[in-house]
C-alpha cells in the first residue's frame, strides 16, 4: 500500500511522458500516439533474412520471403527481423540512443525488439550484441548493442553473452562506402572471443545491433560464428536502411 502511494506521488509530480516528444502519456517509456505512428515500425510480411517489409501475394510462403538485398546477396545467416525502418522519427529515435543523450531509450527498444525477435527465438539460443573496436568502445564509454542485446536478454529470459564477439581491427566508419567496400572492409575483423570459444559450440545464436545497412557487420559475425561451431545464426537489429521501403 504504502509503495502505491508513493509511487501515485511521484507519477503526480512526474507524469509518464512521450520518449520521443515529452507529451504526456499513459504509461512509462511509452510513444504518444501522434510519435507511433510518425514511427516507421515494420509490420505485417517482411523478409526472412532481414526484416525488410516485402510484399506478398501468397501467405503460404512468407516463411521464405527475401526482399530485393537478399536476393542479390548471399547471407551467411539463417533468419532475421528489424524492428523499424530507418528512417523519419525512427532514425531520430536511433540516433539518440546511438549518440548517448537518451540511454534510457534503451529500455523501451528492448521490448520492440523482443516482440519482433519472437519468429527466431529458440531455447537454449544465446544472444550477442555486435561488437565495437576497443578504441571506438573507449571513446563512447558504451555499446548501444550492448545494451539493446541486454535488454532483449532480460526480457525473454535468454542467455546473454556481451563479450562473445571481438572486433579485432578499425574499420572505421561506413558511411559513405559503396556496398562491395562495406563488405571488404568488414572480412575477417570480426571474431569470437577465445575465452567464450566453448558457449557457442552446437549452439543458435541471435546477433543484435542498432541499425543494419548492407549487412556486411552481420555477416562478418555470422561467419565468425559459424567458424566456431554455431548451430544457427539469426539477426536482429532496432532499424533497417531499405530503399524504397
Amino acid at each position: 500500500m504504502a509503495q502505491a502511494v508513493a509511487l501515485g506521488a511521484i507519477r503526480a509530480v512526474y507524469p509518464p511522458q512521450c520518449i520521443s516528444c515529452g507529451a504526456l502519456v499513459s504509461s512509462d517509456f511509452g510513444l504518444c500516439g501522434s510519435c507511433w505512428r510518425d514511427t516507421p515500425f515494420i509490420t505485417g510480411p517482411c523478409c526472412h533474412l532481414c526484416g525488410t517489409p516485402v510484399a506478398d501475394d501468397s501467405a503460404s510462403q512468407a516463411a521464405d520471403l527475401r526482399c530485393e538485398d537478399c536476393h542479390a546477396t548471399d547471407r551467411n545467416w539463417q533468419a532475421g527481423r528489424a524492428v523499424m525502418l530507418y528512417r523519419d522519427k525512427g532514425r531520430s529515435l536511433v540516433l539518440a540512443l546511438k549518440r548517448g543523450d537518451r540511454l534510457d531509450l534503451a529500455q523501451p527498444m528492448a521490448g520492440w525488439l523482443a516482440r519482433a525477435a519472437g519468429p527466431l527465438l529458440t531455447g537454449g539460443m544465446l544472444i550477442a550484441p555486435m561488437p565495437l573496436h576497443r578504441w571506438r568502445l573507449f571513446r563512447r564509454q558504451f555499446n548501444q548493442a550492448a545494451l539493446l542485446s541486454a535488454g532483449l536478454a532480460q526480457r525473454v529470459g535468454l542467455d546473454h553473452c556481451p563479450d562473445l564477439l571481438i572486433r579485432a581491427r578499425a574499420t572505421g566508419s561506413q558511411e559513405g562506402r559503396t556496398r562491395e567496400a562495406r563488405f571488404a572492409a568488414l572480412e575477417g575483423a570480426i571474431t569470437i572471443a577465445p575465452r567464450q570459444a566453448t558457449r557457442i559450440q552446437g549452439r543458435a545464436v541471435l546477433l543484435v545491433d542498432d541499425v543494419m545497412t548492407s549487412g556486411a557487420s552481420f555477416t562478418a559475425a555470422a561467419a565468425a560464428c559459424h567458424a566456431a561451431g554455431a548451430a544457427r545464426v539469426s539477426v536482429l537489429a532496432l532499424a533497417r536502411v531499405a530503399k524504397d521501403a
